[in-house]
């Protein structure tokens, strides 16, 4: 069997699983809804900027962190954006299992 057919295969199952079509609808609905994807947006640059801050100093910027909190709590009551946020966790979660999977069975040759 040739990994890269492998691969395909698994890509064409991602893209035929329930977390990817439930993420992508979501994600679509959000993008019709101008006024919420401009929300959306102004929430993922908080929260970037906040991942980024915490990386580069090693501590959390306190006002930065709940503003992202803030816009979260705001955005959580839409229900678009539920939905969304709802979708992205099961999606990103899938792939998380996928990767550590195909991790686990590396392991030995990159440690």
């Amino acid at each position: 069997m040739n990994v890269y057919d492998t691969a395909n295969r698994l890509a064409q199952e991602i893209k035929q699983s329930e977390e990817y079509t439930n993420y992508k609808l979501a994600k679509q609905a959000l993008n019709l809804n101008t006024s919420l994807k401009d929300k959306m947006s102004k929430f993922e640059q908080a929260r970037y900027e906040t991942q980024m801050i915490a990386m580069q100093t090693g501590k959390q910027d306190e006002a930065k962190y709940k503003e992202v909190q803030d816009l979260y709590t705001e955005l959580i009551k839409i229900e678009d954006a539920k939905k969304y946020f709802e979708a992205e966790t099961k999606f990103n979660i899938m792939i998380a299992d996928v990767n550590k999977i195909i991790g686990e069975a590396i392991r030995d040759v990159i440690q």
